[in-house]
């Protein structure tokens, strides 16, 4: 493989692996693992769902289940070997950031109409970020790998966000309104 970016995100990689224990940097990894993201996904999707957005919830889904669909091909077509495992290959890109980006990103535009204050988004910004400083600094991933999933997946992200609506509630029908009578 060659390319002018493929020297400094070695340099970059070299310099950042194994610079924290890896203990810490393993958790923070598995926060891209599908068993722990796609629940936080998926109980979002619910609570969304529950709450009237059914639009928003089926994109939030379809954008999660698009994730192998965009990933898969491109671990095939590049074979880029990682990091610490030049005899590996399929790591371009990476399938935990682009799972830990979806779900907790999808997850925090579905509940965030419901949410007091503003901090769904933040979240899951920090928690996308830590999969991705976990995936690097253990020597998982590339950074180029990280970087190319978190855009490849904001498209999926941005079609979420249409599709669940304005940043905030929905307002119900007014306590005052009668039965069967139309909103004035």
């Amino acid at each position: 493989m060659s390319g002018p970016l493929l020297v400094p995100d070695a340099g970059l990689s070299r310099a950042l692996v194994r610079t924290v224990p890896d203990a810490v940097t393993q958790r923070l990894s598995d926060l891209g693992n599908v068993p722990v993201a796609l629940p936080v996904l998926l109980l979002a999707v619910l609570y969304a769902a529950r709450r009237g957005n059914r639009r928003g919830a089926a994109a939030a889904a379809l954008a999660m289940a698009l994730v192998p669909a965009l990933v898969v091909p491109l671990k095939e077509w590049t074979g880029r070997p990682g990091p610490l495992e030049p005899w590996a290959s399929g790591y371009y890109p990476s399938g935990h950031t682009a799972t830990a980006y979806v779900a907790y990103a999808g997850a925090a535009l579905l509940v965030r109409p419901y949410a007091r204050g503003r901090w769904p988004l933040p979240l899951a910004a920090a928690l996308t970020a830590l999969t991705a400083a976990g995936l690097i600094l253990r020597g998982y991933h590339w950074p180029l790998d990280v970087l190319a999933s978190l855009l490849m997946c904001t498209p999926l992200l941005l079609a979420v966000r249409s599709a669940a609506g304005p940043g905030r509630a929905r307002p119900g029908p007014a306590a005052s309104e009668s039965v069967g009578q139309p909103p004035k």
